[in-house]
């Protein structure tokens, strides 16, 4: 009954935080430490990617299919953005296999995640004072983000905090900075759950030998949860008030380092 209601509150905290800018990664190492949560291991992190990454793929649904369309018939800015998405994903994928040791050592660390919380909530909170533009995405744009999503690989620094932070700052238009996030780390997810399937991550340990009814109930979970963090992030951003997470994050950081 315990590894139920443990699948169950990470299922939703991951739905919760791989949407809304208060790091996920960061709240599954905080939900480990502080309220004693077992987190079961790699296969059921990457099962839950895959629920969020259904939320996505639901949500852009429109945007998803016109991209396809548009790429199979030889549209020009169908294939501009593609292979914008690919050139945002290379700098985590080189920044994780150079540091992923080092990388590692954080999740261990209960600080570290307090430390790049604070980070995070910085950067976000930095967004009230700024003048953000309502540009399009150009290739260099896309680059700087992706340099943004390299360093959300550190538990406590939010993916899409700082993706969509790094995208209005360089004067993309807010839906567009959303959509981009998102649909950027579609690759990463699922190379992720390829390279689980493969067998190229590390064992999995005992505790990860789930049932699958558990696997996927979690996913579900994960999914549905992240489909309505997703829309109100959406919300949130298109009013302006974007930034109120980095007063979150900030109490958050301050509260893990003085908790652990």
């Amino acid at each position: 009954m315990r590894e139920v209601l443990d699948v169950l509150l990470l299922s939703v905290l991951q739905g919760i935080a791989e949407f809304l800018p208060i790091s996920s990664s960061g709240h599954l190492v905080l939900a480990q430490s502080l309220l004693g949560v077992n987190t079961p291991g790699m296969r059921l992190e990457v099962v839950l990617h895959l629920g969020t990454l259904v939320s996505i793929l639901v949500y852009y649904r429109n945007r998803l299919t016109q991209l396809v369309l548009g790429t199979v018939r030889g549209d020009r800015e169908s294939w501009r953005t593609a292979g914008q998405i690919a050139l945002s994903a290379m700098p985590a994928v080189f920044f994780y296999l150079l540091c992923h040791d080092k990388i590692n050592a954080f999740f261990e660390s209960p600080r570290a995640v307090g430390g790049f919380l604070i980070f995070t909530g910085v950067v976000l909170y930095a967004l009230r004072w700024m003048a953000c533009g309502q540009g399009r995405l150009t290739a260099a744009r896309a680059l700087l983000v992706g340099l943004a999503q390299a360093l959300a690989v550190l538990p406590g620094v939010s993916r899409s905090g700082m993706t969509i932070a790094a995208g209005r700052m360089a004067g993309i238009a807010p839906d567009r900075a959303a959509e981009f996030s998102f649909l950027m780390c579609i690759p990463l997810l699922i190379g992720a759950a390829l390279m689980d399937g493969l067998g190229i991550t590390p064992a999995a340990p005992k505790a990860d030998a789930l049932p699958v009814w558990l696997l996927l109930a979690g996913a579900a979970v994960s999914a549905g949860v992240g489909y309505l963090a997703l829309s109100l992030l959406v919300r949130v951003l298109r009013a302006g008030r974007f930034w109120l997470f980095g007063l979150y994050c900030i109490a958050a950081g301050f509260v893990t380092i003085l908790l652990t």
